[in-house]
């Protein structure tokens, strides 16, 4: 890939960051209430001089435009303003909730990615044969299943009658755990969340691989590799399944939002005090400061993510990067 192409697509992240600030922005403005009064609701009341304190002190007594602006202009100098519902810096709330949204997404992705395009190859290498018609019954199966209702019943099965597994939690609190004794714990508390997580997406890969590699079946090229006696193992593992793979590469890409959505909840059933779960937190308490930062973080992820899927297909795809030289 050419540098100017990349150079062109990393110049895009500002103006769609400033397009969601924006809209971002409108949205929470027209909603009910504010800050204040989730606060106050919380504290069981205050009387009209207070409220038009906690207004001034969080500089809420400003109108919108006047609130926006002073927002952007610090954003330009790295501050995305105050907490008000944790009391501190909203870029160092962020920064302590992220890295376990990102291993959770990460590891669900990998997981959801690698495991759905093999069983996808696994259905498509023999169409309509008894294995493609098993693993397509249950990845429908599975597809229909809300990720949300999958991780409780995980938590029943593997968590509360067998106690194989935790139930909630990133990490054993307090353990003292260092080094790999640290690492297989975190592991052991992701297996739950990152199999509710990673399911319906897993299927996703898995169908949208197993009818591309069908539909290549029927090729000429195909044709024509059988014709010169060329292995069917061959043929299947690299001219098929290698064409096959690219349109599950642009789905990666797409689905990487939707993913970071699914987050939320997955996280809120498995109590890890992730980025998905401050989001939620964020809203109840009315943080209009800390939703805007929670969007631009989320944002930005979801751009580099469709760029990392970008350089992935020019990889994959010959004429994909010399059109882009």
């Amino acid at each position: 890939m050419s540098v100017p192409f990349l150079l062109r697509r990393l110049g895009s992240i500002l103006p769609v960051l400033g397009i969601v600030l924006v809209g971002s922005f409108l949205i929470l403005e027209a909603a009910p209430g504010d800050a204040v009064d989730a606060y106050v609701a919380q504290m069981g009341g205050a009387d009209a001089q207070q409220l038009e304190a906690l207004r001034q002190s969080w500089g809420l007594d400003q109108g919108p435009l006047q609130r926006f602006f002073a927002y952007v202009t610090a954003l330009f100098s790295g501050d995305f303003g105050w907490s008000s519902a944790f009391q501190r810096p909203v870029l160092d709330v962020i920064l302590e909730r992220l890295p376990a949204t990102l291993l959770l997404m990460g590891v669900s992705t990998f997981l959801a990615f690698f495991a759905g395009s093999l069983l996808g190859i696994v259905a498509g290498a023999k169409p309509h044969s008894r294995r493609d018609r098993l693993l397509s019954l249950t990845s429908l199966a599975l597809y229909a299943v809300p990720g949300f209702w999958l991780g409780l019943v995980l938590i029943v099965i593997f968590g509360v009658t067998l106690r194989w597994l935790p139930i909630g939690g990133l990490e054993t609190i307090a353990s003292g755990k260092t080094g790999l004794a640290r690492t297989a714990d975190i592991s052991r508390h992701l297996i739950l969340p990152v199999a509710a997580l990673s399911s319906v997406y897993l299927t996703l890969y898995l169908r949208l691989m197993r009818d591309r590699m069908t539909d290549l079946h029927q090729e000429m090229f195909v044709q024509a590799l059988k014709a010169r006696g060329i292995s069917s193992r061959r043929i299947i593992w690299r001219h098929i399944a290698r064409n096959a793979v690219l349109p599950v590469v642009t789905m990666l890409g797409l689905q990487a939002g939707v993913m970071l959505g699914g987050s939320v909840v997955i996280e809120s059933v498995f109590a890890i005090p992730g980025f998905g779960r401050l989001a939620a937190e964020a809203v109840a308490k009315r943080d209009t400061a800390l939703l805007l930062g929670v969007i631009l973080f989320g944002a930005f992820a979801v751009i580099i993510a469709n760029l990392l899927v970008d350089l992935a297909y020019a990889r994959l795809d010959p004429r994909v990067r010399s059109q882009r030289q």
